[in-house]
C-alpha cells in the first residue's frame, strides 16, 4: 500500500510538540507523554466533558495490588448525571505497556463517555519495566471482572464493553478472550489501532515480513518499529511473546469472542496486525466493523481537538460501537 499524505493539522501539531531530543529515561518518556497528552486535552471540544469524574480504586486482593480507576458518567439533557441505564465501557490506555495513566488518556475516556453515552471505567494498570508481563494483563482482567460484577451500579444495564488504544487495545482483546474462556459475557470490544502480535517482539525479521506496515509505514511522525521493539522488550520475555495474553492474534481459537469494532490508520506501524486480527475474527464467525483511516497516524484518537480529520474518525468509532451493540 502506498503511504498517503499525513493530515496536515497532525503534521503541524507533531512538529510543534516533538522534543528536541529523544527521552533518555523511562521517566522522561512518561513525562513527555503526560505533557503532550495534556496539550491535546486542552484542545478537546469542551462539549465532550462528562457530568462527573470520580477517582477510586479496585481494592487489593491478596498479592494483587489495588488498581487505580476513574469512573466517568455521561450527562443527561439538562447536564446532570444520567440516571437512565447506559452501557459500561472499561477502558485500557495505550503507551506501550510502559507509559500512560488515568490522566494521559482522559480525553479518550471523555470522548467515549460523551459520544457513546456510557459510563467509562478507565483503568490504571501496572506498567513495565517495573512490572513485566503478565502484570498489565492481570490488572486489566481483574478490572474487567470487577466492573462486570457491578454493572447494575455502574451503567445500569448488562452491556459491558472492553476498549483500548494501542497496547490498551491489546489488553482489551486479550481480556475479551479470557472472559470468553471463563464463560463471562462481553458485549463488544472497541480496539483502536491495537497491538495484536508481539511474537518476536518486533525484532524478528520473519515475523515482521508478514506485516507490511512494519516495513512500509510512514514513521517520521509517530510510532516506529524500533520504539515498538523497545516497548515489547521492556514488557515481555521472548519466550512469552506468542502468549495470547499479549498477542491475541496468536490465540488458537477466536470463536465466540465479543463482536469487535477495529479502527486502524494507514500511517501506523501497527496497521496490518490490527487489520489482520479483524480478518481472523471474521473467519471465526465474529461480527466485526473495521475501518482504516488513510491520512492518520498512530494515536490520532486523542487529537480530535487538533485535527478535524482525527475528530471525525474518533466520532465514527463511537458510532460504530453503538451500531455493533445494536446488532448484538
Amino acid at each position: 500500500m502506498t503511504d498517503a499524505p499525513l493530515d496536515p493539522a497532525i503534521a503541524d501539531w507533531t512538529v510543534r510538540v516533538l522534543p528536541g531530543s529523544e527521552p533518555a529515561t523511562v521517566e522522561e518518556a512518561r513525562e513527555l507523554a503526560r505533557r503532550q497528552n495534556a496539550q491535546a486535552l486542552e484542545a478537546l471540544d469542551p462539549a465532550l466533558v462528562p457530568a462527573s469524574e470520580t477517582d477510586t480504586e479496585i481494592p487489593a486482593d491478596g498479592a494483587a495490588p489495588a488498581i487505580p480507576i476513574r469512573v466517568l458518567r455521561p450527562a443527561d439533557e439538562s447536564g446532570q448525571v444520567e440516571t437512565r441505564p447506559v452501557p459500561t465501557v472499561v477502558y485500557f490506555h495505550g503507551g506501550g505497556w510502559m507509559m500512560g495513566d488515568l490522566d494521559t488518556h482522559l480525553g479518550h475516556a471523555r470522548r467515549i463517555c460523551a459520544q457513546v453515552h456510557a459510563v467509562v471505567v478507565s483503568v490504571g494498570y501496572r506498567l513495565a519495566p517495573e512490572h513485566r508481563f503478565p502484570a498489565a494483563f492481570d490488572d486489566s482482567l481483574r478490572a474487567a471482572n470487577w466492573a462486570g460484577e457491578r454493572l447494575a451500579e455502574l451503567g445500569g444495564t448488562d452491556v459491558l464493553v472492553l476498549a483500548g488504544d494501542s497496547a490498551g487495545g491489546q489488553l482489551a482483546a486479550s481480556v475479551s478472550i479470557a472472559r470468553r474462556d471463563a464463560g463471562l459475557p462481553v458485549s463488544a470490544q472497541l480496539l483502536l489501532y491495537p497491538v495484536t502480535d508481539v511474537a518476536g517482539r518486533y525484532g524478528d525479521e520473519s515475523v515482521n515480513a508478514g506485516y507490511m506496515s512494519r516495513i512500509s509505514a510512514y514513521q517520521r511522525f509517530g510510532l516506529t518499529l524500533e520504539t515498538m521493539a523497545t516497548f515489547a522488550q521492556a514488557y515481555v520475555d521472548e519466550a512469552d511473546s506468542s502468549d495470547w495474553r499479549v498477542s491475541p492474534k496468536r490465540a488458537s481459537d477466536l470463536t465466540g469472542v465479543a463482536p469487535a469494532v477495529i479502527h486502524t490508520s494507514t500511517l501506523d506501524v501497527l496497521r496490518t496486525e490490527g487489520n489482520f486480527f479483524g480478518d481472523d475474527l471474521r473467519a471465526a464467525g465474529v461480527d466485526v466493523i473495521a475501518r482504516e483511516h488513510p491520512s492518520l497516524n498512530h494515536s490520532y484518537f486523542g487529537l480530535g481537538g487538533v485535527s478535524a480529520v482525527a475528530d471525525a474518525a474518533a466520532a465514527q468509532a463511537a458510532d460504530d460501537l453503538r451500531e455493533i451493540l445494536a446488532r448484538a
